[in-house]
């Protein structure tokens, strides 16, 4: 996905137009770093790194060739941060019944003014409907939030992905969800 690419050049939500741009970590490290800072956002994360580590972080993601991070915005201003992925192609293939196309998605909510208010629900649905249009080989969209975030695992379920199964992963134990693709 390209800057644009994401409903035509935005998604209008009630909190006003979304959009999605790639990372710049040149740009970007300072704002991601203070998210993944933040005592709620790190408590899941585990990135609460010092700010060069989180910009090596984001050229890594850069360089993956099956994962992609974006900055959301709303009306142009930065408050999330995403990792869309071929998740069949991730590791996390290993610890799931994998299908080819797997799309997967990670969702970080910057500032806590966005929290808690049901636009994380919006957001994944938006995020999500917009995977499986621009890859109509990718079947489901799926997602693994730790268990102990309850408030993600409820953003996924009114999203319309649903818990499948928790798995353990090498770093937490995670609910993992699907968003099957729809008739």
């Amino acid at each position: 996905m390209t800057d644009g690419d994401l409903l035509g050049g935005g998604a209008a939500l009630e909190q006003g137009v979304f959009t999605l741009r790639a990372v710049d970590p040149a740009a970007d490290a300072k704002l991601v770093h203070a998210w993944m800072n933040d005592p709620e956002v790190a408590a899941f994360w585990e990135l609460a790194q010092p700010e060069e580590r989180i910009a090596a972080y984001l050229r890594e993601q850069l360089g993956s060739a099956h994962s992609t991070p974006y900055v959301g915005c709303v009306d142009g201003t930065p408050m999330s941060y995403w990792e869309v992925y071929r998740a069949d192609l991730d590791p996390l293939r290993h610890h799931y019944p994998a299908r080819t196309r797997d799309a997967g998605v990670h969702l970080l909510l910057g500032p806590s003014a966005y929290r808690g208010r049901g636009l994380g629900a919006v957001l994944l649905r938006t995020v999500s409907d917009w995977l499986l249009r621009t890859d109509p080989y990718a079947g489901r969209v799926v997602a693994e939030p730790d268990v102990r975030n309850e408030r993600s695992v409820r953003a996924f379920e009114r999203a319309g992905f649903r818990l499948l199964r928790q798995i353990d992963l090498p770093t937490k134990k995670a609910a993992f969800m699907v968003r099957e693709r729809t008739a």
